[in-house]
Parts: C-alpha cells; structure tokens; sequence
C-alpha cells in the first residue's frame, strides 16, 4: 500500500503562511519602517515554527501568529525613538530659500509598497495603511499602539487584546482611550477631505508627471491645493503652500527641463511616483538613476500632500529597476 504522509513542516506552512501579508502589515504599523517589519515577519514565523510542536489549537493560527508577532514588535520598539515625518517634529514651515539639510541619523519613516500588503487592507480599510496614519501612530507609547492597531484596525475584543498583551480589559480599554486622545491631538480629521473620482485622479496625476518632467513652476503652482503640504525626508524642514514649494523645486532642485522620468508607483494605499534623475545631473554614470519616491494625497481639487523619500534603497522594496 503506498500513500502520502504530511510533514511538519508542509502541515505549518500550510497553516500559516496565509497570514503573512496582513502580520507584514502589523508589524509595518507597529513599527513604521517596511525593512523592520519584515525582519520581524521572518522572527515571527521561525518563534512559531520552533513552538509549533506546542501548539495545541486553544486559539486560531491567526491569533497565535499576531500574539508572537506582537511580542515581537514590542520587544523591538524597547529604548527606541519614534519614526517621524518631518511635520511631526513640531517645528514651523521651513524657509523655501534656505537650502535643505539632510539630517539621515534620524530614523525616519519608510513608506510600504501596496504590493506588499494584504490587498483586504487595502481596499476595505485605506486609512489603516495611509502614511498620515503611521506617521500617527509613532506618537503613541509601544503598547497603547498595540492596542489601537488590534481594536480599531483589526477590530478585536477587548478581551482578546487582554489575553494576549496579559494585562486585564479594563487597562485595553483605558490604553484605547488615551490612544483616541492623542491621536486626535496630532492627527487631523480627514472627513472634510473629498476624494477625486478616478477620471479626477488620472488626470491630476498626468499633470503632477508633466509639469514636474518639465520643471515648469507655474503648473507645479497649479497641481497643488493652497493648503498643500511637503514632506521629504531625511530632509526635516517641510513647507507649506504651492508658492512655497514652486520656490524650493526653482531653487534647490537640481534637474532641469527633461532631466526627470517618473514611473508611476502605489504605496500605503496612495498612488506617487519614482523618480529617476539624469545620471549627469548629479554627477553620475548611466541614463536615470534612482532619486527619490513620492506618495501623493489627492482631493478634488488637487494634491494636498506630497511626502518624498529620498532613500535609494526603498527602489529595491518597491520592485523598481536601478536605472532607466
């Protein structure tokens, strides 16, 4: 008689591996930086690989998963600083005439490719995955984040946040309320905010491409709401306003016309740009060469955020080639 037995390996592989995705997410929240979370995925899959002889099914795969992961989380965020925007730093809009300084030994935050997040997550909860979002949630203590994530994002009971951060619900609920209370001094409420329809979007993108390529100041004036806000780290100054970065692109940016390519990127639920620069213009060898990536925030009326990452290595995170 011949047959077929399952190893331990194959029956955890098996079991687990869908969840990886949405626990890159968590730890993506909890964490703020894409290479973070995923080497905490991998910690988390090895912890419940070794103990998997162990488990004995009193709760879900799932829910053991996110309590390892979790753990996991908290641990790495022991003696850390946050990983800021350069508008959570509290200072004031920057001088779009002084020139940028980099400040890199800030550990600041990375955005995270839409490719890798649980598509759920994506189209049933945008907000969850936003930059605004994660960029808020570095403002609350590791366990009160903890909390908010397993309540709001992932819709727990009290109870079993209790059970797995092993503290009482009383205490969830408490941490819950002081989470609410902070983010709603640093977060701002978006439901004033009308969304572009698609046609609205294409479009709005098509000129944010093409009056950037061109470095055309009075379309960059017109792409953006008069409210507008950016960001680019590891830069810290942020300026408000498209008169104000019309200002910073015309002094500080060193492409001229044509010396830029953008291919179109979607990242933390939000579409943006990666953008290659004139390897010549910049002292370098080859083509277009990887500059920086961009997420947009768009309204009806425009771009109203615009948050830049000058990190050449996020290129590789998102899939994208290393020259043009």
């Amino acid at each position: 008689m011949t047959g077929s037995l399952t190893s331990p390996t194959d029956e955890f592989e098996r079991a687990a591996d869908p969840y990886r995705a949405e626990l890159l997410a968590h730890c993506y929240r909890m964490l703020g930086s894409v290479h973070e979370a995923e080497d905490l995925v991998q910690e988390t899959y090895l912890n419940a690989w070794r103990g998997y002889s162990a488990f004995e099914g009193r709760s879900s795969m799932r829910t053991w998963l996110y309590r390892i992961a979790t753990n996991a989380c908290l641990s790495a965020l022991q003696g850390r600083e946050r990983r800021p925007l350069p508008i959570g730093l509290g200072t004031e809009s920057a001088d779009p005439d002084v020139a940028p300084v980099q400040q890199p030994e800030v550990p600041w935050l990375e955005p995270i490719p839409d490719s890798l997040l649980d598509p759920a997550s994506i189209v049933t909860s945008r907000e969850s995955v936003r930059l605004a979002f994660i960029a808020a949630l570095q403002h609350l203590p590791p366990r009160q984040r903890a909390v908010l994530v397993l309540r709001d994002v992932l819709k727990w009971r009290a109870a079993e946040v209790a059970s797995l951060l092993g503290t009482t619900t009383a205490a969830v609920n408490s941490a819950l309320q002081r989470a609410h209370a902070q983010l709603s001094e640093v977060s701002p409420s978006r439901d004033t905010v009308v969304e572009p329809t698609a046609a609205q979007e294409r479009e709005l993108l098509d000129r944010f491409v093409t009056a950037f390529e061109a470095k055309d100041i009075p379309a960059i004036i017109e792409v953006f709401t008069d409210d507008v806000v950016m960001e680019m780290p590891p830069f810290p100054g942020w300026y408000r306003g498209p008169h104000a970065i019309a200002r910073v692109v015309a002094n500080w940016c060193p492409a001229g016309t044509d010396d830029l390519r953008m291919v179109p990127i979607a990242g933390n639920g939000q579409p943006g740009f990666a953008t290659y620069m004139r390897a010549s213009t910049i002292g370098q060898s080859g083509s277009f060469v990887p500059w920086k990536l961009e997420l947009l925030e768009l309204n009806a009326a425009g771009v109203r955020h615009t948050t830049s990452f000058f990190d050449t290595r996020l290129f590789a995170v998102f899939g994208l080639p290393d020259s043009l």
